[in-house]
C-alpha cells in the first residue's frame, strides 16, 4: 500500500491518493469528515480555520460505500481559493503576493534556492501544514481499516508551551476529557494553563510547540520485522511521523528516559499464562521490541516545534538582495499542537496499515482479516503447541 498527496495551501484543493488499499471495506465518509473537523479545531488556531470547512469527496476507488481495490482518490476543496484565484491561477497570475523574505525555521529559503524560485510563494504554498488535511483524510480511512481488524487508537496533548499534563490514557473517562478540552489535554488543570500560555504567546506575537501522544491498542504481536532496517515497525512509524511539518522528535515508551536508566528499569519482563499466552506487566518499550509489535499498546510521543510564522517576526535576509529584513508574516496559528495530535494519529495509522498490508496482503478485506486473525491466534500459542 502506498499513498501520496498533492495541492497547495491556497490552490484549488488538496488531493490524497491511496493505492493498494484492500477492497470490500465499508467506508464512513462521515467519520473522515469528523477527523477533518478535529484537525481544524484546537485553541490557538488562526483565521484560516474560520474560512475552511473541510469535507472529503471521493473521486475514485469507492463505490456504494465500499472500497473497490482500485486507487482511492480523495479531494478536499479550498474555499479560500476564491480569494486567491488571480494569484494562484495555473495559467496567468497577478502580481502583488510575491514573497522574498524567508521565515527562519521554515522551508522558505532552502526550498527557493533548491528549485531556483525568485518567489518564495512557490515553496510555502506546498510546504504549508495545510497539506496535512490530505493526510488526515487518508489516515482516517486507514483508521477504519484498523478498526475492522480490532485495533483502536487515540491521540492527545501531553505538553504544551512548557505546561506538562498528568494522567494515564487507560483511566476511565480519559477520552471524554480529551474531547472536552480546548487543547485536547485530559488533565483539566493543565488544559487551563495551556490555554493561558497560548493567550500570552498570542499577545507577544509568538508561537508555542508541545508534545502529543498517539496510542494503538489491541495490535497483534509480531507486526513488522527484525530482518531488515526498512521493515522495522518503529522505524516505519517514526518515518511517517517525522515527515509531519514541525515534528522534531519521535519516541516510543520511555523514549529518551531509557538512556538514563539501568536495564533493570527499562526492559519489560516476560510471563506466560496458558489462557493468555506471553504477557508483560509493564510497557516501557512502548509496544515495540526488535522492530516488531509485542502485543502491548503502541505508545508514541511526538514533539512539535513552535510554528515558524511569528507576528513579531525574526530577522532574515531578502532572497533576491540579501538585505537584512524581518521575516514574512503569513496568516498563521499561535499553536497547532492540538490539531497536530490528530495529524500524528492519522499519519501513524497510514504507516501501520502499510505494514499490515505488506504482511497480510491487500486484496480484499475478507482475506486480510482471515490472515491477520489466524496469525494473531498463532502468536498467542507456544511454538510446539498442537492447539
Amino acid at each position: 500500500m502506498r499513498y501520496m498527496t498533492a495541492g497547495e495551501s491556497h490552490g484549488k484543493g488538496l488531493v490524497a491518493v491511496l493505492d493498494g488499499f484492500p477492497s470490500n471495506l465499508p467506508v464512513s465518509q462521515q467519520e473522515i469528515n469528523r477527523y477533518l473537523s478535529l484537525r481544524q479545531q484546537g485553541y490557538g488556531r488562526g483565521g484560516r480555520m474560520k474560512i475552511e470547512t473541510d469535507r472529503v469527496e471521493f473521486l475514485s476507488g469507492v463505490r456504494g460505500g465500499m472500497t473497490t481495490g482500485a486507487p482511492i482518490t480523495m479531494l478536499i476543496k479550498n474555499k479560500d481559493y476564491e480569494n486567491w484565484v488571480s494569484y494562484m491561477n495555473p495559467e496567468e497570475i497577478t502580481a502583488g503576493r510575491e514573497v522574498t523574505k524567508p521565515r527562519p525555521g521554515h522551508a522558505d529559503l532552502y526550498g527557493a534556492l533548491k528549485f531556483g524560485h525568485t518567489d518564495i510563494r512557490n515553496v510555502l504554498e506546498r510546504a504549508s501544514a495545510r497539506e496535512t488535511a490530505a493526510r488526515v483524510a487518508a489516515g482516517s480511512l486507514c483508521l477504519q481499516l484498523l478498526k475492522a481488524l480490532g485495533v483502536t487508537s487515540l491521540s492527545h496533548v501531553t505538553a504544551l508551551g512548557g505546561v506538562q499534563g498528568k494522567g494515564d490514557y487507560k483511566e476511565e473517562g480519559f477520552s471524554q476529557r480529551i474531547a472536552e478540552s480546548p487543547v485536547r489535554c485530559a488533565d483539566p488543570a493543565a488544559s487551563q494553563a495551556m490555554t493561558a500560555a497560548i493567550d500570552q504567546a498570542k499577545k507577544n506575537g509568538d508561537s508555542l510547540g508541545g508534545v502529543a501522544q498517539v496510542v494503538f491498542q489491541n495490535l497483534a504481536p509480531g507486526i513488522g520485522s527484525y530482518t531488515q532496517w526498512d521493515q522495522k515497525l518503529d522505524a516505519k512509524l517514526a518515518y511517517a511521523l517525522m515527515s509531519i511539518q514541525s515534528v522534531k522528535g519521535v519516541s516510543f515508551g520511555m523514549g529518551f528516559e531509557a538512556a538514563y536508566a539501568p536495564g533493570s528499569q527499562v526492559h519489560d519482563e516476560i510471563f506466560y499464562q496458558p489462557e493468555q499466552g506471553f504477557t508483560k506487566k509493564t510497557n516501557r518499550a512502548g509496544g515495540v521490541e526488535g522492530g516488531m509489535s509485542n502485543g502491548q499498546d503502541i505508545v508514541i510521543q511526538v514533539a512539535f516545534k513552535p510554528i515558524p510564522t511569528l507576528y513579531q517576526p525574526l530577522k532574515t535576509a531578502d532572497l533576491l538582495t540579501g538585505e537584512p529584513l524581518t521575516a514574512t508574516v503569513e496568516r498563521s496559528d499561535t499553536c497547532a499542537v492540538p490539531a497536530a495530535s490528530i495529524v500524528a494519529e492519522c499519519a501513524a495509522a497510514i504507516a501501520l496499515c502499510q505494514v499490515l498490508c505488506d504482511q497480510f496482503g491487500s486484496g480484499c478485506m475478507e482475506d486480510v482479516t482471515a490472515r491477520y486473525q489466524q496469525f494473531k491466534e498463532r502468536m498467542s500459542r507456544l511454538p510446539n503447541s498442537d492447539l
